[in-house]
């Protein structure tokens, strides 16, 4: 997934409390939902980036080295402007592209409901 074409702000915004738990019916769960979503894209930045800066990694770091790389620094910039993942994860809610789904609603007989 591109995050730097996600619609997701970079600073914090507020949101109507009915709006998010509109879909499931109870804020709790919406914010669950938000989060366990946000674990997964930190996971998945964080992979990104260590992928990225493994590129750069020499084991005889050298003083000119260190002041030399700038692409390293330019990616790391690059990933501290993107969105953070509570913000991405929900924004995704929002537009509805988060499929989740709740085993113990699912396990039940249409009688037990």
């Amino acid at each position: 997934m591109d995050y730097k074409k996600s619609k997701a702000p970079v600073n914090t915004v507020t949101h109507n409390i009915m709006d998010l738990c509109e879909e499931t019916g109870n804020i709790y769960e919406s914010v669950a939902i938000i989060a366990k979503r946000a674990n997964q894209i930190s996971v998945q930045i964080k992979e990104d980036l260590s992928k990225k800066l493994a590129e750069f990694a020499s084991y005889n770091d050298t003083l000119e080295e260190v002041f030399e790389n700038r692409e390293q620094i330019e990616i790391s910039r690059y990933y501290e402007k993107l969105p953070k993942p509570t913000l991405l994860a929900t924004q995704e809610f929002i537009e509805h592209k988060i499929y989740y789904r709740d085993p113990m609603r699912d396990s039940q007989t249409p009688s037990e409901a």
